[in-house]
């Protein structure tokens, strides 16, 4: 598999540290509100890598934090009478809610900053002790950055062009404008933990570093992240952990692109700030994760009504094309026939075509235009009036869920089961057919229709679906 290196900026084969095993850490949200569409999308696309590596036969450890001690929560907290732990659980059940939503696996481990403090100020320790680190007068903890040669390999900016921009803020105690906050001093009637230099809170970088050491080792294969994180976050995240562990932090480095609101740079300044709550409520997940993973990871997404509108449409393409495969199936005589054969044979091409896309840096976009394909040749071959074998539209059925479990999709909509008055009503327009009693079966079907029942008669018998 080929993944473009931030690192590098090329793309390079994927090589993990052990044979058969993906060891990845993604960033997670800092859990002070609702997650936005943005935050969605780091979300879906690496939950795709981590299915599709899985699907390829890999043991994958996938850590993903949550981050429940921030200024930004602290604030929330304040603004609401309340305390950090109260707000940062109920943030993290919301995003709960909504991962399980947009189909997002659960991590393997998701662990929270305050349950590794220890593991933090361990590290600080040790980068204090190294001299890389340094504790100011007023308690708080910088990182020398100008002791780290490597500084800026990830975003690719010298560190005297990075410097040229940086400021030191009132408060700040540091020795160069480009060093950063591993520990900060607890103020007034903020939660704080003890540590030998101060008591205080972890900087954001150092959580994210320790988190990654503990679950996973001081040499990951696989970190990964929204483009807005390259700098300075994980470039931070670089310099203090290669630091204190003396080893590469992380052998590829993934980001995905922007999402832009009509056109124009998500902002609540602009009003063009949605959740992914407020858009789910009107839309469903399920389109959602779509606009996520039908481009390539790399690219930048916009979002506006009408993108999402034919996310949906499309999702429905898909999901008809399961439905008629499934009627089909129930309908469908044993005992493979003669050429059919040969459709297994086209339809399996697929499946090479589906990985020789995603083994091209997770091109999904490629993916699920494969997966369309796929669906045409379906709709193609098997027919009601080809009357295909029920192990020939079972092996199609397979094949679809298959892909589509890959990406995530076709999860959104279950089989329904029809009630026992829509049943008999059912009954009555077929009995009124025979009859060729047009008018009562014509009402019946509308009667069915404003329920959002849609009819339609084949060879096999009436097919029904759900309207959505």
């Amino acid at each position: 598999m080929e993944l473009y290196n931030t690192l590098t900026r090329q793309k390079e084969t994927f090589v993990p540290l052990t044979q058969g095993e993906a060891k990845i850490y993604a960033c997670g949200p800092t859990v002070y509100n609702y997650i936005h569409i943005g935050n969605a999308r780091p979300i879906c696309v690496f939950d795709v890598l981590r299915r599709y590596l899985e699907y390829r036969g890999m043991k994958v450890t996938f850590v993903q934090n949550f981050t429940d001690i921030d200024d930004k929560i602290i604030r929330k907290a304040n603004e609401e009478g309340t305390d950090y732990l109260t707000v940062s659980q109920r943030y993290i059940a919301e995003y709960q809610t909504d991962a399980e939503g947009l189909n997002v696996r659960p991590a393997t481990f998701h662990p929270l900053a305050t349950e590794n403090i220890n593991e933090i100020i361990e590290m600080v320790g040790s980068l204090i002790e190294k001299g890389y680190a340094y504790p100011a007068e007023n308690g708080d903890v910088y990182f020398r950055t100008n002791r780290f040669p490597g500084y800026g390999k990830l975003s690719h900016q010298p560190l005297d062009d990075l410097r040229a921009g940086a400021r030191i803020s009132v408060g700040e105690e540091k020795e160069d404008a480009m060093d950063f906050a591993v520990w900060k001093a607890a103020k007034p009637g903020e939660p704080s933990w003890h540590a030998p230099w101060s008591d205080g809170r972890p900087g954001w970088h150092i959580e994210c570093s320790a988190m990654a050491r503990r679950y996973l080792g001081e040499t990951i294969d696989i970190h990964c992240g929204g483009q807005d994180l390259i700098f300075p976050h994980h470039e931070n995240e670089i310099a203090q952990s290669e630091c204190c562990n003396g080893a590469p932090f992380a052998r590829y480095w993934m980001h995905n692109g922007y999402i832009n609101v009509d056109n124009h740079k998500m902002s609540k300044s602009l009003n063009n700030f949605f959740t992914v709550r407020d858009v789910a409520e009107q839309y469903g997940y399920e389109p959602i994760r779509y606009l996520m993973v039908s481009s390539h990871y790399r690219s930048p997404i916009n979002y506006s009504v009408e993108v999402i509108e034919s996310c949906k449409a499309a999702l429905e393409r898909l999901y008809n094309c399961r439905d008629n495969l499934e009627f089909l199936h129930s309908h469908a005589p044993a005992g493979e026939k003669p050429g059919e054969e040969e459709i297994r044979r086209r339809l399996d091409g697929y499946r090479s075509r589906f990985i020789d896309e995603m083994e091209d840096d997770l091109n999904t976009a490629g993916a699920t235009a494969v997966l369309f394909e796929l669906a045409r040749e379906i709709n193609t071959s098997l027919t009601a009036a080809a009357a295909p074998s029920k192990e020939l539209c079972a092996f199609a059925l397979d094949l679809y869920a298959e892909l589509a479990g890959v990406l995530g999709l076709l999860y959104g909509r279950r089989a329904a089961s029809l009630d026992s008055e829509v049943e008999e009503l059912i009954r009555q327009r077929q009995e009124a057919r025979k009859r060729k009693d047009w008018a009562t079966a014509d009402r019946i079907r509308d009667e069915l229709k404003a329920r959002r029942i849609v009819l339609e008669d084949t060879p096999q018998g009436v097919k029904w679906r759900v309207e959505e």
